[in-house]
């Protein structure tokens, strides 16, 4: 058996960008613009990708880029939700019949990290939670890592009417998480 090209590795994790992109995006079309921009970056130039991590985290460091660069070219437009942001988000991670798509290199401390995983599946969906202008909001800022004047800029908005939202955001996520995971796994 024969080794995949990069090209071919490349293609074969599209699909699991594209979800990705859905999960940040909400929009089907500019998740695949996002996508396809980076497929096209990483096929130009693969000598970029050092082997240094997987291939996976590689490309999904390209879309974060793309996903801002996105966000900044639409960001007037208003996102729904879709019937996809409900989907598992195993299927990212889990084949089928239950295997890793990509095995973790080092399993560490496996109970930490189950309950590491656990916890991120409770964060993301309490970010799912929030109204569409926070989460928006609170993912710029603390997930794509745009600073305030950028943010403000993009949605017409003042400092003080961003850090408002931002706070009411991670008020919500605190009383979601206490919830959702803190009053359900105490600390032993």
């Amino acid at each position: 058996m024969t080794t995949p090209s990069f090209a071919e590795q490349v293609q074969h994790l599209r699909p699991i960008l594209l979800k990705f992109a859905l999960l940040q995006l909400r929009n089907a079309a500019w998740a695949d613009d996002a996508v396809s921009e980076t497929v096209l970056a990483a096929l130009e130039k693969p000598q970029s990708f050092a082997g240094q991590s997987q291939l996976k985290t590689w490309l999904i460091g390209i879309l974060k880029h793309k996903l801002v660069d996105q966000i900044r070219r639409n960001c007037r437009e208003v996102t729904t939700a879709s019937s996809d942001d409900a989907e598992d988000l195993d299927e990212l991670l889990f084949k089928e019949d239950g295997h890793w798509r990509e095995a973790p290199q080092d399993w560490g401390h496996p109970e930490q990290t189950l309950r590491q995983k656990d916890f991120m599946r409770v964060l993301e969906a309490c970010v799912e939670k929030l109204p569409g202008q926070q989460g928006r909001l609170f993912m710029m800022r603390e997930w794509l890592e745009l600073d305030t004047d950028e943010i403000c800029k993009e949605l017409a908005i003042s400092p003080t009417n961003l850090w408002v939202m931002l706070h009411r955001a991670r008020l919500r996520l605190r009383d979601c998480l206490q919830t959702g995971w803190f009053d359900a796994h105490p600390a032993t």
